[in-house]
This record gives C-alpha cells, structure tokens and sequence, in this order.
C-alpha cells in the first residue's frame, strides 16, 4: 500500500513501572513510530512486550514518562486534561478484547455514548452504523439480549460514532470463535474501504495481523 498522509507519529515514547521500592519495570523502551491514514497496522510480539501499553498511550489513556504522540503535527500531550478528553473522544476511536458495553442501555443507546459526552445525538448516523455492521435488528436489545459477535460489532459502531481519525483495536478478535473473529477482521477492511478509515491493531492473530497493510513487532519494549 501506498504511504497516505502522515496521521500519528510517536517519537522516543518511554514508560515504566514502578513494581516496588527498588524495583522498576521498563516497558517501552523508546518506541518510533509513523501512521499513516487509511493504513491498517498490526501490533504483535509476546505478552508483555508493551502492545497494549503503546495503544493506549497512542490512545491518550495513559501518558509516557517521555517522548511524544503527534496527532496530525500536534503534540497531544502538550493539552492540558480537559483538551486531552476532548481530543480522546473527537479523534480515537477504542475497541478492546470485551466489548465493554454497558448492560443498562439498549445497543444504540450504548453506540450513542461517545455522542453524548461530545454534547451531540446523532441517532440517525448511530442507526446507519448498526446497519452498516449488520446488527441493526438488535438496536432495542440489551447487551445480555445478543451473541459476542454481535456485541463486538456494536462496539465497533461506538467506536465510528464520532468519526475519529483513528481506531486503535486491543486484541478485537481475542474473545471471539474463529467464524466470528473472521466475521469481525472482515468487518475491518469494509470499513477501511468505506470511510478510509485508520485503524492500529494488536492481535495474536497471526492471519489477521498478515492480512494488515503493515506489521510492527515489540519485542522488549523496542520496535
């Protein structure tokens, strides 16, 4: 695939973890990495490597102990809280291994959450999204009320609600049976086909990661 825009950059990202007094865990090493838009990049290595550790300081869920994530030329750790918050749900859409939909709301409530914390209610594309992922019969339906194929779709509807820049996905198939993880990796493509869309995935999948335009091993907190 050809290089697109340059959307996220990460330039010498280093996190640790403080284990005990004496002893601290360095998890990423100083990470440098470029996405582009419309790309589809896998993230494997082994457990603990620091896969979900980078999504989510890519994501703005956690912060480095240094170097940078630019979104579209911006360091995004220069915003103060407020602006990170806005920045998190306006441009990063998540996707993570349980689907994380909250049992109280009905399916398009639940696709309606990133919505509304932006202050807007776009039932109309929110129904178009359930479409679009194949479960719009479930809209009314609770989350205990569908399968966990169509639960992770529902959280890929969510995740597209606000139109991000960028959906970054932790392990999306690792919960799933091989019809519906394929199912899900399928869905993936259409939607970067669709809305050239960008999307950074961590998987285990070895035949989903091979099917990614690109892929980035972690080993020992370095690429």
């Amino acid at each position: 695939m050809t290089k697109g825009t340059l959307l996220l950059k990460a330039t010498d990202i280093k996190k640790s973890y403080r284990i005990t007094k004496e002893n601290t865990l360095r998890v990423l090493k100083g990470i440098e990495l470029e996405i582009y838009k419309g790309e589809i990049v896998a993230i494997i290595g082994k457990s603990g490597a620091g896969k979900s550790t980078l999504l989510h300081i890519m994501g703005a869920l956690d912060k480095p102990d240094s170097g940078e994530i630019e979104f579209e030329g911006r360091n995004i750790f220069a915003y103060n809280n407020k602006q990170l918050a806005e920045f998190r749900n306006k441009e990063i859409g998540f996707i993570f291994q349980f689907h994380h939909l909250l049992p109280e709301f009905t399916i398009l409530e639940n696709v309606l959450i990133p919505n509304y914390i932006k202050g807007v209610d776009e039932k109309n594309r929110a129904e178009q999204l359930l479409k679009i992922v194949g479960i719009e019969d479930r809209k009314n339906h609770k989350p205990s009320e569908i399968s966990g194929g169509e639960a992770q779709r529902a959280a890929i509807a969510r995740a597209l609600i606000n139109s991000p820049g960028i959906i970054l996905a932790d392990e999306p198939t690792g919960n799933l049976d091989t019809e519906n993880a394929d199912s899900v990796i399928n869905l993936i493509f259409d939607l970067r086909k669709k809305f050239n869309q960008t999307f950074v995935i961590v998987t285990h999948n070895e035949e989903f990661a091979n099917k990614c335009d690109r892929i980035i091993k972690i080993t020992d907190g370095i690429i």
